[in-house]
């Protein structure tokens, strides 16, 4: 992939709402794609037992499965990050959904980020919302496909018999080095209930078997980081912050928590704690439809 695929904030060729919206169908279309045409690559891409990965939309219409880097400022606004931690706990066609509609949200204020740095006016703003506001969501677009491979169940097994499907395109969004910084730490309340560290997927099958795994209760809580399995020493030099919730202990840069933000936080939930909460239905909140809802 190019190296300029992640260009800075301002793009050379970003002068009007026309040029912000080209960028913005080129982005939406690599993900819908990633969602539809992609969906098996993308599907194994976004491993659970890797780290936190984002979905990236590139403005030449493909798309990358990637992580943030840790480097800051951030020069642009950035997807949802920690969408493969979900993807083995949550029903597919769910997971989708939820990946699409944060997409969304990334395309948006990216395009009116660019509005913002390029100083578009009133007029200037309310003509990119139009165009856009033209095209189905990511969401209405890939919900749309499912309903229409629904209507044809023969499809699947024509392109099964054959080796590629006619006018398949070749994917070529093989992960890079990440380009992208992460969020700030001002976002960080948000981020926590998505990036979590790699051994995640373990740490939840540990609490769901009800901690039968290396047993020992709340004196092996404390010996060691419930993310890397480190061995605690008072001698090592690194940070460590404990879970309010489940009383299992971490280093701070296993969760992403500096000694700054430690002296903020008065009630500390782990980012599987933290997920499980999110995860939790809402007595007032309305359910997200699936695609086949």
């Amino acid at each position: 992939m190019a190296e300029d695929a992640f260009s800075p904030a301002i793009h050379p060729n970003l002068h009007g709402p026309e040029h912000v919206f080209r960028q913005y169908c080129g982005r939406r279309a690599g993900i819908v794609k990633a969602l539809t045409e992609d969906l098996e690559e993308f599907y194994e891409q976004c491993d659970p037992d890797k780290k936190a990965l984002c979905l990236f939309g590139l403005p030449d219409g493909t798309w990358e499965v990637n992580q943030l880097p840790e480097e800051v400022p951030v020069q642009i606004p950035e997807p949802v990050c920690g969408i493969n931690f979900a993807r083995d706990i949550t029903p597919k066609k769910v997971w989708l959904s939820i990946v699409a509609v944060h997409s969304d949200a990334w395309l948006m204020s990216i395009a009116f980020y660019h509005a913002g740095r390029v100083s578009f006016d009133r007029d200037g703003r309310e003509q990119l919302f139009k165009l856009i506001n033209r095209l189905p969501t990511v969401y209405e677009a890939v919900k749309g496909s499912y309903e229409r491979q629904a209507q044809t169940p023969n499809s699947s097994r024509k392109n099964k018999s054959s080796s590629q499907p006619p006018n398949q395109i070749t994917s070529n969004c093989k992960p890079v080095t990440p380009a992208l910084p992460m969020l700030k730490q001002e976002n960080y309340a948000d981020f926590n209930s998505w990036a979590v560290t790699a051994n995640w997927p373990t740490m939840l099958k540990e609490e769901d078997d009800g901690g039968k795994e290396g047993g020992g209760g709340e004196d092996q809580a404390m010996s060691k980081c419930a993310g890397c399995e480190e061995i605690y020493s008072a001698n090592d030099g690194h940070l460590w912050i404990g879970c309010d919730h489940c009383q299992r202990w971490f280093h701070g840069k296993c969760v992403r928590v500096t000694t700054e933000m430690a002296d903020r936080i008065e009630n500390y939930m782990c980012p599987s704690c933290s997920y499980k909460a999110r995860m939790k239905p809402s007595d007032s909140a309305v359910p997200m439809k699936a695609f086949d809802s």
